[in-house]
């Protein structure tokens, strides 16, 4: 039974900051010796971004305008607001971008209403409150308050996949359910101040953002691009390696990244067993070249795990070029992010090209998905 992904949106905070403005707001806190200011520009220099979106709005304004949540302008300083503050500002904020990222799916689906919606499937890992964004979602869009409700939460930036595989799972076992899933990250409201490198590159690279999809097995209307959903697999690296080099956890003072640097390398060593069970699914592309598989949707948790990625698989500067443009515009927002390449893809990619996707998390997990992008089924 085919499954297709349809309309995917996307949703962003108001406030844009130039990664530059960041670096030099990083650069100026106390917390910073002289080797950690240095390692701060060379590592943002060298993130492939040129700005990221977030709901804090702190970092703009002038020195009159005293402390903020997160900054204050009269001495220059990030301030560290607790985990619950922080929490209480999630709330409202990713609320918002939840909800707006659904509504905007559902209107821009031809032939399907609010009324057609069986299930709701929300994604985060950056905030939890309840009841919960499903919750918010349904009230909001005036879904029937019978509508099937589902939380995928705190499995960091793969975490989109495990809600897709989840969406196509309820569409197989019933060919009239229609599944909107929504992903909303708020990652900038845990920077904070810290000399570290782990910290440092979180700071150069999480941005926030939302995106939403419906997903269903009836057929779409005659002249409608979709992704169809062919095959999705996960793994993990073996025993002992990448466990204590990605993680997520929940600290005094907001969460607490690790990330450290040899997360390229260890992606880099295991990328093509981690593939070999999804390409298996199709002979055509099974034991093949990689860049017979025409576009790639990879997460681009930094600029360095695309470059490994490219030259591993021997991926050409176009394969690439979407997973890029949205790390250069947006950052790496979480679960989020491969939503935004797919979205891409779905308005870019030819009928009929095939499309491999990636996205890394704690574990070290990698988790890939095959879709065929459809132009319009007559």
């Amino acid at each position: 039974m085919a499954v297709y992904l349809h309309a995917l949106q996307t949703a962003l905070p108001e406030t844009a900051y130039p990664q530059s403005m960041i670096r030099d707001l990083i650069r100026a806190q106390p917390e910073l010796d002289r080797l950690a200011q240095r390692l701060t520009t060379s590592i943002f220099n060298a993130s492939g971004i040129d700005q990221r979106y977030s709901v804090v709005k702190d970092f703009l304004g002038t020195d009159d305008e005293g402390p903020g949540l997160f900054y204050d302008h009269t001495t220059g300083q990030m301030r560290t607001p607790s985990t619950g503050v922080r929490n209480d500002f999630y709330t409202v904020e990713a609320t918002r971008l939840f909800v707006q990222a659904a509504r905007q799916a559902l209107a821009a689906t031809p032939g399907l209403s609010a009324a057609d919606v069986t299930h709701v499937v929300t994604v985060s890992c950056t905030g939890f409150f309840a009841p919960g964004p499903d919750y918010a979602i349904v009230r909001a869009l005036g879904l029937a308050p019978h509508v099937q409700r589902f939380h995928v939460g705190f499995m960091g930036c793969y975490a989109a996949f495990p809600a897709l595989k989840m969406a196509r799972a309820f569409c197989e076992a019933d060919p009239e359910a229609v599944v909107l899933v929504v992903c909303a990250e708020l990652c900038t409201i845990h920077m904070h101040s810290a000399r570290d490198p782990d910290t440092l590159i979180a700071n150069s690279v999480f941005a926030d953002g939302a995106a939403a999809a419906l997903v269903t097995a009836r057929p779409p209307a005659p002249g409608t691009p979709v992704l169809r959903m062919d095959h999705f697999e996960t793994t993990l690296t073996p025993v002992g390696v990448g466990e204590a080099d990605m993680a997520w956890t929940i600290g005094d003072q907001g969460y607490d990244m690790v990330l450290s640097t040899y997360v390229p390398a260890i992606i880099e060593s295991h990328i093509q067993d981690a593939l070999a069970p999804l390409l298996a699914h199709d002979p055509a592309l099974a034991g093949g070249p990689y860049s017979a598989v025409d576009r790639w949707a990879i997460h681009p948790g930094g600029r360095s795990i695309l470059d490994k990625v490219q030259t591993t698989l021997e991926l050409s500067d176009l394969q690439l070029r979407p997973s890029r443009e949205v790390l250069r515009q947006y950052g790496n927002m979480s679960s989020v992010t491969v939503l935004f390449i797919l979205a891409d893809l779905l308005a870019s990619a030819s009928d009929q090209e095939r499309i491999g996707a990636l996205a890394f998390g704690p574990g070290l997990t990698v988790e890939s998905g095959l879709l065929t992008k459809l132009s319009g089924l007559d």
